[in-house]
């Protein structure tokens, strides 16, 4: 077994099986890590991701044809007297003769241009991107070689996944997938009413099976064989997985995924993110936080996936977005406590991305093209920042989050330069208490203070309660302001 914390350069090749009951798991070779979270735990995150701080998340699939609800569109329309279930029925029929499986030769796709959408994550200032290539329904959204329930063989009959990741690559992003087909088992609901009993659309809705029944032997396998298999096509920079693997009957698979994955990487000489919620050990992948935040440094890097949309991950007609603001001080926030931001965007079913989804991603690139500096290559400081405001700390907890107020101020630094992030307009000063003549930084080491876009020269000065600068005459963005604090060391 490899040392904890050390990748050998001459990665450990072996050959190793293990058996779930009956069922004999796929033998790999596997050189590097082997499939136990002891060797995993050697693991280090890349350093391109932790210069990149922000991600492109997109949830684009058969569900964005009813746009209704959200995206658990396809397992609400089938629980019965359920909103889904109702508004279903008197708009396109009884689940029994019009299904979910309906729903695909109307997702076409018909304006989608993946070249468009990367021009406006760059102009966001992404720098890694990460399409769904499976959701929760199990419509995969590239060719599959597992099903013939892909957007290759229905729908747009286009490859979606393989053209994004040509698209991507083209333009000098990162590139990942999600998979959240773990969950598929446990999705649907069935009944002799509706077409998820079908035999012939079992593909599509698994099985039937009992409720509580747990994951079969052979979904377990096809899982497993599938999520290799976006691995080998796709050559993931980032792998992102949702909920449906915490299962106890996905447990034996868990390690051999991450090993395969990160192994595969070695080969190939890239250095890759794994993306997890729960079940894996702190230090073998990196965490992921859907719709919440820490309140203070985490020891290890994380990241933050949420949308620009309140209601939904996919596209629906009535959907409710958030502010720049708001999305921007997620991104800072995130930022100071060592992580990462992965936003979503859900296009419509022809392809093109709401107009209130483009403002947002504009107002984002529109503020990092004067604030970049500052988040992009950086890394959290002695303490990621002050103010009264309390975060809401845990997944599915922005919707309590309170507006940060101009008292609140976050931290990042980048070699011998400290940045102080005001999320609202200070006035004519700013006071930083953080920075008294007795913190880390005080007034002999400070060579000079400017604040981002703008080039008035700034004057200030600090005695034991903090740090004073007065404010350009002029305001060089909106939303956040950054001073840039040039230490004559590196602190």
């Amino acid at each position: 077994m490899l040392s904890k914390g050390v990748i050998s350069n001459q990665p450990v090749s072996y050959y190793h099986s293990s058996r779930l009951g009956e069922m004999e798991i796929d033998k790999l070779i596997v050189t590097g890590y082997e499939p136990a979270w002891e060797s995993l735990e050697g693991y280090s995150v890349p350093e391109w991701y932790k210069d990149a701080k922000f991600g492109i998340f997109i949830h684009w699939g058969v569900y964005s044809v009813p746009a209704f609800g959200n995206e658990w569109y396809p397992r609400n329309m089938y629980v019965k007297d359920s909103p889904e279930s109702k508004y279903h029925q008197r708009t396109w029929g009884h689940q029994s003769d019009f299904g979910y499986k309906d729903f695909i030769p109307m997702f076409k796709g018909e304006k989608w241009d993946p070249d468009a959408w990367v021009a406006l994550f760059k102009q966001a200032g992404a720098k890694y991107v990460v399409p769904v290539a499976e959701h929760h329904d199990g419509f995969a959204m590239y060719n599959s070689d597992y099903t013939k329930w892909n957007s290759a063989n229905m729908g747009p009959c286009r490859d979606v996944i393989a053209d994004l990741e040509k698209a991507v690559r083209r333009e000098g992003l990162k590139f990942g997938v999600s998979t959240h087909r773990g969950f598929n088992w446990r999705y649907y609901t069935y009944s002799n009413e509706y077409d998820t009993a079908n035999p012939e659309n079992s593909g599509l809705y698994s099985p039937v099976h009992a409720e509580d029944e747990p994951a079969s032997k052979g979904f377990l396998e096809d899982w497993f064989a599938r999520t290799k298999e976006l691995i080998d096509k796709f050559q993931p920079d980032v792998l992102w997985f949702d909920f449906g693997w915490h299962h106890d009957e996905f447990a034996p698979y868990r390690p051999k995924v991450a090993a395969y994955y990160y192994n595969k990487a070695i080969d190939r000489g890239k250095e890759v993110v794994l993306n997890y919620k729960a079940t894996l050990p702190e230090g073998t992948a990196v965490l992921d936080i859907e719709r919440g935040k820490l309140d203070e440094i985490h020891r290890y890097y994380w990241q933050t996936d949420t949308s620009v949309s309140h209601r939904s991950w996919g596209y629906i007609e009535d959907d409710e977005f958030k502010t720049v603001t708001t999305l921007v001080h997620d991104l800072v926030d995130i930022v100071s406590k060592n992580g990462n931001l992965l936003l979503n965007v859900g296009p419509k079913a022809d392809g093109t991305i709401p107009d209130e989804a483009k403002h947002a991603l504009l107002g984002i690139g529109d503020w990092l093209k004067v604030n970049g500096e500052a988040i992009y290559g950086t890394r959290h400081w002695l303490t990621y920042g002050e103010g009264e405001t309390e975060v809401e700390t845990g997944p599915m907890k922005e919707r309590k989050a309170k507006s940060f107020t101009a008292s609140d101020i976050r931290f990042t630094k980048k070699n011998n330069i400290l940045y102080a992030i005001c999320l609202a307009w200070p006035g004519e000063e700013v006071y930083i208490k953080s920075l008294g003549s007795k913190s880390a930084v005080n007034v002999d080491m400070i060579s000079e203070i400017t604040m981002l876009g703008s080039e008035e020269p700034l004057s200030w000065s600090q005695d034991g309660n903090g740090l004073y600068v007065k404010t350009p005459s002029k305001r060089p963005c909106r939303h956040a302001y950054t001073f840039k604090i040039v230490l004559k060391d590196s602190h």
